[in-house]
């Protein structure tokens, strides 16, 4: 069955922008140049670059220098099994920091601090009553300048008063697991869950998603041998991050994924 006459169109720009044809920062022809080139109508070309931005391909760039541009794609590949346990060498940070520039990029972040209030669902997966509140420690996490990911951790308010640093607006040195663990709150287990959903508004704007652009939500919760420590949800913009997770002998996979043995 023959595909419907937009997405032949968007094929054709989609394999030019694979191939380099167009380059990132090219402008695709206008519209009008389009209709002519493959005999198609102003409704047909539009469905046609609507594809390629939900895609996160092109972007509309408005004014008269602007049109339909070729973006840069950088893609980030996340090890989620990396620098969580305390017995790590390095912090979560500094973890992130080091797997971005090991791939080539550039790495920088935005730091904030919240109190807020839990929602049930959060009530429940902290351990702590509906009406608690709880400390947000947010980063907004960017790739050669571009946002990447968003972080959101909550800590028991408990526990916060407890340990004062987590109530400190700046980022932990050595990281926050490893900042509990010297605290007597070792993280021994975490449970990890994926979800892929559209972006609230909220992360529409943080992240500078296209329309049409999905996200990957990795929520992970540390337990310490008596309780949940935190819980972090993970927000991955789709178009630019892939997740990869290993388990067992590290030395078996590395023989055939050589980029594993920085492990």
């Amino acid at each position: 069955m023959a595909q419907p006459r937009y997405r032949q169109i968007a094929n054709k720009l989609r394999d030019q922008i694979a191939s380099g044809t167009l380059r990132e920062g090219d402008r695709l022809p206008t519209e009008p140049q389009l209709q002519d080139q493959y005999g198609a109508s102003r409704n047909t070309v539009r469905d046609a670059t609507a594809l390629l931005v939900n895609e996160g391909l092109v972007q509309r760039v408005p004014g008269r220098s602007g049109g339909m541009i070729v973006r840069g794609k950088v893609t980030l590949t996340f090890h989620a099994h990396r620098a969580e346990m305390p017995a790590q060498p390095t912090a979560e940070t500094d973890a992130w920091r080091s797997e971005v520039v090991a791939q080539g990029y550039e790495a920088s972040q935005d730091f904030s601090l919240t109190i807020k209030s839990v929602s049930p669902d959060l009530a429940e997966r902290l351990h702590v009553e509906p009406d608690s509140v709880a400390v947000l420690r947010r980063c907004v996490r960017h790739v050669n300048g571009q946002p990447s990911s968003l972080q959101d951790t909550y800590y028991p308010m408990d526990l916060a008063e407890e340990v004062r640093e987590l109530l400190s607006p700046k980022d932990v040195p050595q990281g926050t697991t490893r900042l509990l663990a010297e605290r007597g709150h070792e993280q021994v287990a975490y449970y990890d869950e994926y979800v892929s959903r559209m972006p609230t508004p909220e992360e529409t704007h943080l992240l500078g998603l296209q329309p049409g652009t999905t996200v990957l939500l990795h929520i992970r919760t540390g337990y310490t041998e008596r309780r949940p420590l935190r819980v972090s949800f993970n927000v991955f913009a789709g178009d630019r991050n892939q997740i990869v997770a290993t388990q067992g002998d590290i030395g078996v996979i590395a023989r055939f994924r050589p980029e594993e043995s920085s492990e």
